[in-house]
């Protein structure tokens, strides 16, 4: 199609183009729904397309632009929720059986700021049901069936943000949310060959979003780069009172700025213990990528993650705080209506777990924020593979013999450092970025994690490389 290329411009290349009046929203809105009607159904990419909603914003962002009022960066782009995100009269079905029919007569604070921004909501992205919460065997697991990579629809994009990484990915939407308790943005970011942000804990709040681990959930965003990521999360950030872990209103604001050379250079740490038994090419891709920011002024030196148990306590937090969100389901059996074996029983056996076992998992765990905070006293941010693979096959819907408890997007060794357990437990930002492709032609990413609360940092070493680089520009062959 002739307007195929609009389709993987950033948001700062639309947003220039709506606010000149270049380009019309309601085009631009229409030409991201013909592609999410046509494409996404072979990605399995949505759970429902917010069509009219679509269209009637776009129409009052094309007024409202053309009266002089342009609201900003976000002004009339379109944009995919997660469905674990509640939109007033739509369905929001947590990616689960058991809520295929849920509706909430309000919207979660994210998408309210950014409904007030001026965003277009195309439609509530797929997801694995609960997110993962009570664990998972396989891509099945989720109300709309595994998500299909679009840069081989044989793979999966990982979860549980699954349907937010296919739809950036193939051009459906400018950008999209996702939900991230331990790597549930960064994985599927990564898979997909876009970039992703975990924002720092209580930035973004999480009133009218599904819980998981009340310690531990994140909303951020999906887009084609880092500073598309960077501006969504300006608009969405901010203090919330419905939601009790929110930060206060000095620390929870964001005024992101862009930065591609920062004022001094950036102190950048490779992480040298993590992912030890990753495919070697997933180094060499990092490895490569940081002799780019090297070039450009940042240092590089070697780091390592502290030694501690990262992610048994990830894991456990995630489970015992997973077991009391969903105890409704659980106790009343409803569970036995998920689509995974092992989410079926996964809460029972999580119930076991004391206030006697989670008191000590906490204070293992402000031990392990200490550790890994003083990290950051050499470093600005610190790197690492973005996941431990590329994206794999889909494969066979899982058997009903449960398995090993398993909350994660993909497979987990408990014998190696983890970097989303550890940022993701001591509530640290991090972004992805693509970093190259594998010789079976797939996605490679690079993450920044920094110290909590310095989201602008991990966006100023993003922005340094894609300033530099070229990979956040391939599109896949099904976009």
């Amino acid at each position: 199609m002739a307007n195929e290329p609009l389709a993987f411009l950033t948001v700062r290349e639309l947003g220039e183009r709506l606010r000149t009046r270049k380009l019309s929203p309601v085009a631009l809105a229409e030409l991201y729904l013909e592609r999410s009607e046509r494409i996404g159904p072979k990605l399995n990419a949505y759970v429902t397309i917010t069509r009219e909603l679509a269209l009637e914003q776009a129409r009052t962002a094309e007024k409202e632009i053309a009266a002089g009022h342009y609201r900003g960066p976000l002004h009339g782009i379109p944009y995919a929720a997660k469905d674990l995100l509640a939109v007033k009269g739509y369905p929001t079905t947590w990616g689960a059986r058991p809520y295929a029919d849920q509706r909430f007569d309000y919207d979660a604070t994210a998408i309210d700021r950014l409904t007030r921004a001026g965003a277009v909501l195309i439609g509530k992205a797929a997801m694995i049901e609960l997110a993962g919460g009570l664990g998972y065997e396989t891509a099945f697991a989720s109300l709309t069936g595994p998500c299909r990579n679009p840069w081989n629809t044989n793979d999966w994009t990982c979860g549980s943000s699954s349907g937010s990484g296919a739809i950036v990915s193939a051009g459906l939407a400018t950008f999209a949310l996702g939900s991230d308790t331990r790597g549930s943005i960064i994985c599927p970011a990564t898979w997909c060959g876009v970039s992703g942000m975990r924002p720092s804990f209580g930035r973004v709040s999480r009133h009218g979003v599904m819980t998981i681990a009340w310690s531990m959930d994140k909303i951020g965003p999906l887009a084609r780069t880092a500073d598309c990521c960077g501006l969504v999360l300006g608009s969405m950030a901010g203090h919330d009172a419905r939601d009790w872990d929110s930060l206060p209103p000095r620390l929870a604001s964001f005024p992101y700025r862009r930065a591609t050379r920062p004022g001094r250079p950036l102190r950048i740490g490779r992480l040298t213990n993590v992912f030890p038994h990753a495919d070697p090419q997933l180094h060499t891709a990092v490895d490569e990528a940081l002799r780019v920011m090297e070039k450009n002024g940042a240092t590089i030196s070697d780091a390592k993650i502290p030694e501690g148990p990262f992610e048994a306590a990830a894991e456990l937090v995630i489970l015992i705080e997973a077991a009391s969100a969903f105890s409704e389901l659980v106790l009343s059996g409803r569970c036995a209506l998920l689509a995974d074996p092992l989410g079926q029983i996964n809460g029972y056996a999580s119930r076991v777990f004391s206030a006697h076992d989670y008191l000590h998992i906490e204070r293992a765990r402000t031990f392990l924020a200490r550790s890994i905070d003083k990290l950051f006293d050499e470093f600005d941010a610190i790197a690492a593979p973005g996941e431990d693979s590329t994206a794999q096959p889909i494969g066979r819907p899982p058997s009903q013999e449960p398995r090993p408890p398993r909350t994660h997007e993909a497979p987990r060794r408990m014998d190696q450092a983890q970097p989303d357990a550890i940022s993701s437990l001591c509530g640290l930002p991090a972004v992805t970025i693509p970093c190259g492709w594998s010789k079976q032609n797939l996605p490679m990413g690079i993450q920044f994690m920094g110290r909590a609360l310095d989201d602008q940092r991990v966006l100023d070493a993003a922005n340094l490389l894609q300033a530099r680089t070229d990979w956040h520009k391939r599109r896949p062959p099904i976009g």
